[in-house]
């Protein structure tokens, strides 16, 4: 795995792994798979449930896209106070570096009171890339 990213918000921990998926990429066609593994750990005195997600991703061609849906891999996780849920997901880009970065709008079980939680900045780079 890559290096790893954290962050709190509210009491949120996302910490964020990366991996760059050779098997599946092909340079000649400029399509480079990377895989990312969240962890999603509840340090807040209140159970939450994760609603929704948005995407800011960019690579090194300037190309920006977003993406928002609801939940994270088809699920909307409900943690309580000590809790992790953690998922793995996939990003492909046209250049062999980028970053993603984005928020998750959570909502606390307790009031239905909404708040957005920070997914930290982190770089997508082909390991040769490194050297």
């Amino acid at each position: 795995m890559g290096a790893q990213t954290t962050q709190v918000t509210h009491g949120i921990k996302i910490s964020v792994e990366t991996k760059f998926h050779t098997e599946h990429s092909n340079a000649e066609n400029r399509h480079y798979l990377f895989l990312y593994i969240i962890t999603i750990e509840n340090k807040s005195d209140f159970a939450v449930k994760l609603v929704s997600r948005h995407w800011d991703i960019f690579d090194s061609s300037s190309e920006q896209s977003k993406v928002d849906g609801d939940g994270v891999v088809g699920e909307q996780p409900m943690l309580e106070p000590g809790e992790v849920f953690e998922y793995e997901s996939a990003c492909s880009l046209t250049t062999d570096i980028g970053k993603m970065s984005g928020t998750y709008l959570m909502e606390r079980k307790i009031d239905k009171a909404r708040f957005y939680v920070t997914i930290p900045e982190f770089e997508l780079v082909v390991p040769q890339r490194l050297n």
